[in-house]
């Protein structure tokens, strides 16, 4: 297991170097993921356990504490958790994997967000990414919520491979798992 090295901030996962993602969505985002983060932890840093593609180890992600309106603006917990899930999982893959969201993805393909290479404009060599959050709940919780989006992907109308990511804020913790199954030519 590595251990130690810092994911990117949460607020650099924007346009250019995350085409897919734009400066105000990014914000968005990272405003979610620090409001979820603040009901289990304490700024300014998080250990959380990575889970990717089999290989485990320990990322630090600094955060900082959001303020009341934040807090206000993000009252509805399956909001927050999904959408701050977007931005912690798309860190992970980044540091992880080497891929940036490249664009948002259409609904029924079964996924969330097409991640490739950076530089690269084609979707066709992308890869589709599923990415959901788990609040509340232990490792069980977030394990059996990867099972769901792992499904949830290799039913999508795609026949690009996928990842499933699932960040579990109050275990601090995040799985990604390449797809098995997924549709093929």
């Amino acid at each position: 297991m590595t251990t130690d090295q810092e994911l990117p901030e949460l607020r650099s996962i924007k346009a250019p170097r995350h085409p897919g993602v734009s400066p105000a969505v990014c914000q968005a985002f990272s405003e979610a993921a620090e409001v979820c983060f603040a009901r289990h932890h304490e700024p300014p840093c998080t250990s959380l356990q990575v889970t990717c593609a089999g290989t485990e180890s320990v990322r630090s992600l600094k955060w900082s504490a959001p303020d009341e309106t934040a807090k206000l603006s993000w009252r509805n917990r399956d909001d927050a958790t999904r959408d701050g899930a977007y931005v912690v999982s798309l860190a992970v893959v980044e540091h992880e994997l080497g891929m940036v969201a490249l664009s948002r993805a259409d609904t029924r393909t079964g996924a969330d967000y097409y991640v490739g290479r950076p530089g690269s404009h084609d979707l066709e060599e992308a890869f589709r990414l599923e990415v959901s959050g788990v609040d509340e709940g232990g490792r069980s919780d977030v394990r059996r919520r990867l099972r769901t989006k792992k499904d949830q992907a290799a039913r999508g109308e795609s026949f690009l491979p996928a990842y499933a990511s699932v960040v579990g804020f109050r275990e601090a913790a995040v799985l990604v798992s390449l797809v098995e199954g997924c549709k093929s030519e």
